[in-house]
């Protein structure tokens, strides 16, 4: 039987309304600002975007239709998704980019009917921001979840968190924090781990400086968040105690597989601006696009543009699906990261000295997506996950077998 890869009608519109705004709207924008967010006006501009988003008809795609969103599953927002990371502030338009995205999506599917009303809904219409605050510096968690040392103890009237996280993309600025912190047991221990909610403004929240890293296109920064005798209501809980590093799987799966989607748009444009450009820049007697080694890079991007869209269009079957994707998810982060990484330093070259400089966007494009063999995972961590599951599962066919 043949697989349907077709989208329904809507989506295709979606996807046609979401590459008009982009291209027409969105990426001069970006041009003028040089993908500085922060340059461009934050928040404000920020504002200004969605709602322009929100006039073509193409803001939330993810969100539930109840809260204003278009309520797409994985598979149907791969290909709206990748059209808006053809600008790298076409996330921010839609009301897609991280950490907002991933928050909603968690948010959707664990927090009560009244967390919703108070989080959910502003968050998805895009009246506020989020932050999701799980990273801490060392030895505390990062790769490793587990070495979780931020803590959450009983006190009068719910809990008092205490804790430094860094590294946590869109805190300044944001309305609410979702705070991962220990509830029981050791750094180490596999569980024991709760996700709180808190607003910005409660006394013991207290945003530090921003890190300098490489992109620049995210609202709010990556920065330092200190919580100091946090006392939050028994209401804040998000789910359940002790269960937040089941939870955390419910946002980091998706998460992953919608910065595949993001970014796969970034590397899409910066193969178009080089295939654009080998195709009318004479060299050595004739178009350097007809030259072989310049081909070879064109059908490189090619290749890797085509797997990384298999890749992702399997993860997100599973996560439709109701699975975990736990190794779906891992195989297409890991090959997307390093290939969306290799397509931008490919059509840099194809473009030569123009490539590096501020005449095309591919510089800035390269800055944005080298964090992501970073960033939802390193690729050495997910490669030791993949192998692992693997030689777990040899490892037990063989005792079946005895």
């Amino acid at each position: 039987m043949a697989i349907d890869l077709s989208l329904p009608g809507e989506v295709q519109a979606l996807v046609d309304r979401t590459r008009s705004f982009i291209r027409d709207h969105v990426v001069p924008l970006e041009d003028a600002h040089d993908g500085d967010i922060a340059a461009a006006g934050g928040d404000k501009f920020r504002v200004e975007l969605q709602q322009a988003a929100r006039d073509a008809g193409v803001f939330a795609p993810h969100a539930p239709v109840e809260y204003g969103g278009h309520g797409l599953g994985m598979s149907d927002r791969a290909p709206v998704f990748e059209e808006a990371g053809y600008s790298l502030f076409g996330p921010t338009a839609l009301n897609i980019a991280a950490p907002d995205e991933g928050n909603v999506h968690m948010l959707a599917h664990i927090a009560n009917p009244e967390q919703k009303a108070q989080y959910l809904a502003p968050l998805a219409h895009g009246d506020v921001r989020s932050a999701f605050a799980m990273t801490e510096p060392a030895p505390g968690a990062g790769s490793d979840p587990s070495a979780l040392t931020t803590r959450a103890v009983r006190a009068e009237g719910g809990w008092r968190i205490n804790g430094v996280k860094y590294f946590i993309t869109g805190a300044d600025g944001a309305g609410f924090f979702i705070i991962m912190a220990r509830t029981s047991g050791e750094p180490g221990d596999r569980g024991g781990a709760t996700m709180f909610l808190a607003p910005a403004g409660t006394p013991g929240i207290r945003v530090g400086r921003h890190l300098d890293t490489l992109d620049r296109s995210m609202v709010g920064g990556h920065c330092e968040v200190f919580f100091e005798d946090l006392l939050v209501p028994e209401s804040a809980v998000l789910g359940e105690v002790d269960r937040g590093f089941e939870y955390a799987q419910v946002r980091l799966g998706p998460a992953r597989m919608t910065h595949v989607m993001r970014w796969l748009g970034a590397a899409r444009r910066g193969h178009d601006v080089a295939v654009a450009q080998v195709a009318r820049r004479e060299g050595f007697g004739s178009k350097l696009g007809d030259l072989g080694m310049i081909q070879k890079m064109v059908a490189d991007n090619e290749i890797d543009i085509a797997a990384t869209r298999a890749l992702l269009t399997r993860a997100c079957w599973e996560l439709d699906r109701g699975e975990s994707a736990a190794n779906a998810t891992s195989i297409a982060k890991t090959y997307a990261a390093e290939a969306i990484f290799r397509i931008v330093d490919r059509s840099m070259q194809m473009c030569g000295g123009l490539g590096v400089s501020g005449d095309l966007p591919l510089a800035r494009l390269s800055r944005e997506v080298r964090p992501f063999r970073i960033y939802d995972g390193p690729s050495e961590v997910h490669r030791w996950a993949i192998a692992k599951r693997t030689v777990g599962a040899a490892k037990r066919a063989l005792r079946d077998s005895e």
